[in-house]
């Protein structure tokens, strides 16, 4: 599998250095660990926080989405790994404007292992206050009876932006905690695999597949799915996904939800708004109104094949976060 690179151990350096003379006005790093990210414009005082974080490889996904209206920071670690405390840290303290920080970031053991060093770390350190809230929307990662040991996957992107608007509203630490976590209660994902992706420091597929096979249910780290089969129609896979996830969650007639269709990476949006259009069927039948849509490449796997269908549930209140103005330097929203 070819790459475009240098030393495979310089890789993510290399692509943050890139990153931040890309994008001058929107980011800068922290001199003091440069996994640590924060956004170059001025946050007013008083506002809480919002950090962000996980693994290199899912970009956009974590560094594309620091920007006014999102997250002011993200601690960035290496490749589908989580980032260490100290980036944490870094940001937390650079972020701090006196309202508390909120760490937003997936149910992964190496995220909830260092995003909860760090915490403790600011507390005790420089009695900065942390909220955390964990992504867990990944409904084939765990049986709805076990949704605690979810995986978070591209249902993140809907949490750090319905948690980035309530702190721009003003909301206190508590409250911006209540918003993400809502936002997590009412967002549903899952995703198919048709491709693997390949770790630059090995070259070797991060699975296995055959040339006709599927995997329903796949992580975005390549972790098992729920089964293996034939390769089936846009429409097929669409309502499988769909399906499994109305099964979890009660969407009914006359609600209003947010809809993402994901790519993994390498997935053409042809295919992805294939997918989108079947999706748009299955809920116009069923009397869910798409109130707004979210068709690309958010929370990707290197060069992945395959994609993910998200739903989120609206209120009032997420209605009112979902279309707060954004202005990150991968995803704008006026």
């Amino acid at each position: 599998m070819k790459k475009l690179m240098n030393d495979s151990k310089n890789i993510v350096e290399e692509m943050v250095e890139g990153y931040v003379k890309a994008h001058p006005k929107h980011i800068k790093q922290v001199p003091e660990n440069g996994r640590a990210l924060v956004t170059a414009k001025e946050t007013r005082e008083e506002k809480v926080g919002i950090l962000v974080g996980g693994g290199s490889g899912h970009e956009p996904g974590f560094m594309g989405y620091v920007g006014a209206g999102m997250a002011d920071g993200v601690a960035v670690g290496n490749i589908f790994a989580s980032p260490s405390p100290d980036p944490i840290l870094e940001v937390t303290k650079n972020i701090d404007k006196g309202a508390g920080v909120v760490y937003l970031y997936g149910n992964y053991a190496g995220d909830v292992m260092n995003f909860g060093m760090a915490a403790e770390m600011a507390d005790l350190e420089e009695d900065i206050e942390v909220g955390m809230a964990l992504a867990t929307d990944d409904v084939a990662s765990a049986p709805k009876a076990e949704k605690e040991k979810r995986r978070g996957i591209a249902g993140e992107f809907f949490i750090f932006k319905a948690a980035g608007a309530a702190a721009d509203f003003g909301y206190d630490l508590n409250d911006v905690v209540r918003v993400a976590n809502k936002a997590n209660e009412n967002t549903r994902s899952m995703g198919v695999g048709l491709t693997p992706c390949s770790l630059p420091q090995t070259g070797e597929p991060s699975f296995e597949l055959g040339e006709d096979e599927m995997e329903i249910g796949l992580g975005h780290h390549g972790e098992p799915g729920l089964e293996k089969g034939p390769l089936e129609s846009a429409d097929s896979v669409t309502d499988r996904l769909v399906n499994d996830i109305l099964a979890d969650i009660e969407i009914n007639k006359g609600d209003k939800v947010a809809v993402l269709v994901n790519g993994l990476g390498s997935t053409p949006r042809m295919e992805l708004y294939v997918m989108f259009r079947r999706v748009e069927q299955i809920l116009s039948e069923m009397g869910i109104e798409i109130y707004r849509s979210y068709v690309g490449d958010y929370i990707t796997s290197l060069e992945m094949g395959g994609a993910s269908v998200t739903l989120m549930k609206l209120d009032d209140e997420l209605e009112q976060a979902i279309d707060h103005p954004v202005d990150c330097p991968m995803f704008v929203q006026k």
